[in-house]
């Protein structure tokens, strides 16, 4: 794949951003894996309850990612 150098480099803070997006979208994915899957956090909750909210906090972490890859339209 042929390098584009009329595209400019991401801000530092644009950098930084992405970086925490990244890792903030991971956490919460890994905070849903938990409440799937793990037996000590949310004990009150029954199995299909666990899986749902599970799901939902999967499902924001996926709609997270995909506004940190959206791309601005001032952006080039």
């Amino acid at each position: 794949m042929p390098i584009k150098f009329d595209e400019r480099q991401k801000s530092l803070k644009r950098r930084f951003l992405l970086i925490l997006g990244a890792i903030t979208g991971l956490c919460v994915l890994w905070l849903a894996y938990l409440i799937t899957f793990g037996d000590e956090i949310l004990p009150q909750l029954s199995g299909y309850q666990r899986i749902g909210a599970g799901a939902l906090i999967a499902l924001y972490a996926v709609i997270r990612f995909s506004r940190l890859l959206k791309k601005d339209p001032d952006e080039v």
